[in-house]
C-alpha cells in the first residue's frame, strides 16, 4: 500500500457531531455500520509514514535542484575564457608635483567590450574607451593594439592624489585600481619662521622655523660655521625640531643659524636667521709694557670686543688723538686694524723711536652702550751689540813663479791677511753688517794653521773684543 493510499484511507466519512451537556463538549464518533473505531497504534504508524514520505520528498527536491544547477552553470564556466580578463594589477605610483604621472591598464581578449577610467574617491568618469570624458586639460588617453590603456596626468597637482580604476563594461563589471601618490619637497613657510633678529646679552632667545611638504618634513637647527651650540648647559651640533630655545644668550652665541627642513623629497630647504648680540665694548692688551731702543721701530696691539661695532682709536700720554695719514709714507705713527666678527684688532706703529715716543699710549673702544680703554707702556731699553768676524780666503801670490818648477806637494802657498779696525779708515763690513767698537781684531791664517780657524770662535770669546791674534805665514821653498 502506498502513502497515497494510506492517505485516503485515513479519510473517514463519519461525522463527528457536538453536543453539549451541562456546560460541556464531548465528541463522539459516527461510523458506519460494521466499521471498527480506530486504535492509538494505527495512527502512530499512519503519522510515521508520513514523515517518511516527507522527508523523502524534500531530499529528492534538492537532489533534482542540484542537477538542475549544475547543468545551468556548465554553459558559464565553458564561457569564462571568452570574456576579458586583466593581463596584471594596476601598479601604484609616486609622482613628486609638477612632473607626470602614467598610469597602465592591461587587458587581453577585449573582443568587443570597452575600457573605462575613473576617479574612485570623486566617482568622475575620466575616459571612455577611446574618448576623454572629464574637462580637465591635464588628463590624456592613448592606447596600443586594443589591449594597453594609458591615463597620462600632466603637471601632477596634490589634489590628484588617490586611487584609480580601469573597468570594463562585463556583466557584472571588472575592473582594476592603483594608487597615485604626490609627494611635495619641502617649503618655509616664511610668515610662521623666525627673520634675523638683534637682541641684547643675557636675554632669552626663540628661533622658530615650520616647513609644509608631503610627507611631513623634518626640521632641524644647525650654525652655519658648523660651530658647536652651547644649548641647555651642554654643546651639540644639531637640535631637532621646530624650536630652538637659547637661554642667557651671549656674544658667543651671534651667529648665522641654519633651519633646514627636509622630508626625503629632494630638494631639502633651508633658510638663514643671523642673531646678533649687543653688548658694550671690552678690552684685552696682550702686553702691557713694552721695550724699544733708540731709533727701532715698534708695535703695540690691542684687542676689543664689541657690538654694535665700536669706534676705536689711539691716544698719547698727553691726550692727544693719534692720527696717521697712510697716503704718506714715512709718517710716525701708523694705525693699523683688522676686524673679525665683533672681535677687531688694533695696532699702533711707531717708526724710529726716539726720545721723546717713551711713555704711555691708551687705546680706547666706543659704541652706543658703553666705551672702555687700555693703557701700554714703551719704555726705553740698551741697544744690543754685535761681534762678528769675516774670513777672506787669498790664492798663492806667487805669480811670478815659474811653471816648469815642480813645488813640494806637502807645502802650501801664502795666504793674506785682512785687518779689522776701530777707526773709520781701514775697516770694512759686509753689507748690512754691525762691527765692533770695543777694539782691534786682527787675524793671520797660514797654511800649517789650518786647524786654527776652527778654534777662532772660541778663541775670541775667551779673549774678549781686544785679542789680537797673529800666526806667522809659511812660505814655500824655491
Amino acid at each position: 500500500m502506498t502513502v497515497k493510499q494510506m492517505v485516503t484511507r485515513m479519510r473517514m466519512t463519519e461525522t463527528t457531531t457536538t453536543t453539549t451537556v451541562e456546560g460541556q463538549s464531548c465528541c463522539r464518533w459516527h461510523r458506519r455500520p460494521g466499521q471498527r473505531r480506530p486504535t492509538n497504534m494505527g495512527i502512530i504508524k499512519i503519522a510515521f509514514f508520513l514523515v517518511c514520505y516527507s522527508v523523502a520528498s524534500t531530499m529528492f527536491g534538492l537532489a533534482k535542484a542540484k542537477h538542475t544547477s549544475s547543468h545551468e552553470n556548465q554553459p558559464e564556466l565553458n564561457n569564462e575564457a571568452n570574456f576579458p580578463r586583466f593581463a596584471e594589477p594596476i601598479p601604484n605610483i609616486t609622482v613628486t608635483i609638477g612632473r607626470d604621472a602614467l598610469l597602465a591598464c592591461v587587458v587581453e581578449n577585449l573582443k568587443g567590450y570597452r575600457v573605462a577610467w575613473v576617479r574612485v574617491d570623486t566617482q568622475t568618469i575620466l575616459s571612455i574607451h577611446h574618448n576623454v570624458i572629464t574637462q580637465n586639460p591635464r588628463i590624456s588617453l592613448t592606447y596600443n593594439d586594443h589591449r594597453s590603456w594609458y591615463l597620462h596626468i600632466r603637471d601632477v597637482e596634490e589634489s590628484d592624489r588617490g586611487w584609480y580604476m580601469c573597468q570594463v563594461n562585463t556583466d557584472p563589471m571588472r575592473s582594476r585600481k592603483g594608487y597615485l601618490q604626490v609627494v611635495v619637497p619641502p617649503a618655509i613657510v616664511e610668515s610662521l619662521t623666525s627673520n634675523d633678529m638683534v637682541v641684547r646679552e643675557g636675554t632669552n632667545v626663540t628661533l622658530t622655523c615650520k616647513a609644509k611638504g608631503f610627507p611631513e618634513p623634518y626640521v632641524m637647527w644647525r650654525r652655519e660655521d658648523g660651530d658647536e651650540m652651547a644649548i641647555g648647559g651642554e654643546n651639540v651640533n644639531v637640535v631637532d625640531g621646530e624650536v630652538l630655545h637659547i637661554t642667557r644668550v651671549s656674544r658667543l652665541h651671534m651667529a648665522a643659524y641654519l633651519c633646514v627642513a627636509s622630508n626625503g623629497v629632494p630638494p631639502s630647504i633651508s633658510k638663514r636667521v643671523q642673531l646678533r648680540v649687543q653688548f658694550p665694548p671690552m678690552l684685552s692688551i696682550p702686553s702691557q709694557l713694552e721695550g724699544a731702543y733708540l731709533g727701532q721701530d715698534v708695535i703695540l696691539e690691542c684687542h676689543t670686543e664689541a657690538y654694535p661695532a665700536s669706534i676705536n682709536y689711539w691716544t698719547t700720554e698727553r691726550g692727544d688723538m693719534i692720527i696717521s695719514d697712510t697716503s704718506r709714507t714715512g709718517d710716525k705713527f701708523e694705525t693699523l686694524s683688522r676686524n673679525t666678527g665683533y672681535t677687531k684688532y688694533m695696532q699702533l706703529k711707531i717708526r724710529t723711536v726716539g726720545p721723546s715716543d717713551f711713555g704711555s699710549y691708551r687705546c680706547v673702544a666706543k659704541n652706543s652702550l658703553g666705551e672702555t680703554d687700555g693703557l701700554i707702556k714703551l719704555d726705553e731699553i740698551p741697544a744690543p751689540t754685535t761681534i762678528l768676524t769675516t774670513e777672506s780666503l787669498y790664492n798663492n801670490r806667487s805669480k811670478g813663479r815659474k811653471a816648469n818648477k815642480k813645488l813640494d806637494p806637502l807645502m802650501v802657498g801664502d795666504y793674506g791677511v785682512e785687518e779689522w779696525k776701530e777707526n773709520g779708515h781701514s775697516i770694512r763690513h759686509p753689507p748690512g753688517a754691525f762691527h765692533n767698537a770695543a777694539g782691534t781684531i786682527r787675524c793671520a791664517v797660514s797654511s800649517t794653521a789650518l786647524w786654527l780657524l776652527l778654534l777662532l770662535p772660541t778663541i775670541l770669546l775667551v779673549g774678549g773684543p781686544s785679542v789680537t791674534l797673529r800666526v806667522p805665514a809659511a812660505r814655500i821653498n824655491r
